[in-house]
């Protein structure tokens, strides 16, 4: 039976073999776009969503291969708000789970060493009670570990992409591709958490944006352990203390959560929340 740990270094060498099977020789995604039954083919969206879904169907068969060989089965998430991805469950012991997310991004242009981000899930109700089945498809303290297989990327510069044309299949190599320099990474969550709510949702964890931190797993709370990963993120915004000036506010800073708590604000590595 696979130990988180065990599970963890055979995750990361699976995502060493991967960048040989979505890229080309020269370092672009080998998806070039999409062909119709007349042989035409379509160049994709640079948007996120769609680099991102096409990236995850392109690995699948993949997956399928290191579960079978590592005696995992996978069950996808229901529904498209669910948490997680994928759950590998042992073939010898349901009780033996592990979440795997998928999570893409791409470095900031100007700025290679920042990557733009991604949300690490909820830290709403199941997040908060261990044993809840909302959108989750496993309650969360079932699962033996909680890891996110991703993927930082260039953005192709949008003036070499034109989303307006087709090409004939005979054009196939002069397609320019929309993500170029693909590198994968596996970390636990915690990890790479940092200590703001994901853009575009208040209820999701933020992660970290330093490339280097990301593929070594130094976010903030690296040093502090997971523990203090769960009690911040479901205490998120919930504790009011009060200022020397007598105004009161909400804790959403771990500097903050940790003075409150009596811990050593020292442990936390602060440069991560600066880009």
């Amino acid at each position: 039976m696979m130990t988180k740990a065990e599970f963890e270094n055979a995750l990361k060498e699976f995502a060493n073999t991967l960048p040989g099977h979505v890229s080309t020789v020269d370092g672009q995604w080998s998806v070039k776009g999409f062909i119709d039954a007349f042989r035409n083919i379509y160049t994709i969206s640079s948007d996120t969503k769609i680099v991102s879904k096409i990236l995850e169907i392109h690995l699948f068969p993949r997956i399928i291969a290191f579960a079978d060989e590592h005696d995992f089965a996978i069950v996808l998430a229901e529904h498209q708000n669910y948490y997680p991805d994928i759950s590998f469950v042992s073939k010898h012991d349901e009780a033996v789970r592990f979440a795997v997310d998928f999570k893409t991004t791409y470095r900031v242009p100007g700025k290679p060493w920042l990557c733009n981000g991604f949300t690490l899930g909820s830290h709403g109700e199941y997040f908060q009670n261990r044993t809840s089945k909302k959108n989750i498809q496993f309650p969360y303290g079932s699962y033996s570990g909680h890891f996110c297989l991703g993927i930082i990327y260039d953005r192709a510069d949008g003036a070499t992409i034109d989303e307006t044309r087709s090409y004939r299949i005979e054009e196939l190599h002069s397609i320019t591709s929309v993500i170029s320099n693909i590198q994968f990474f596996v970390a636990e969550k915690w990890k790479i958490a940092g200590d703001k709510s994901g853009s575009g949702n208040t209820a999701n964890i933020g992660s970290i944006q330093r490339i280097e931190d990301i593929l070594s797993g130094n976010g903030m709370f690296a040093k502090l352990g997971e523990e203090w990963f769960d009690d911040y993120w479901m205490n998120f915004g919930k504790i009011i203390v009060k200022g020397p000036d007598g105004k009161t506010k909400r804790i959403t800073s771990l500097v903050d959560f940790v003075k409150y708590r009596r811990g050593d604000p020292s442990l936390i590595v602060a440069r991560n929340n600066q880009p």
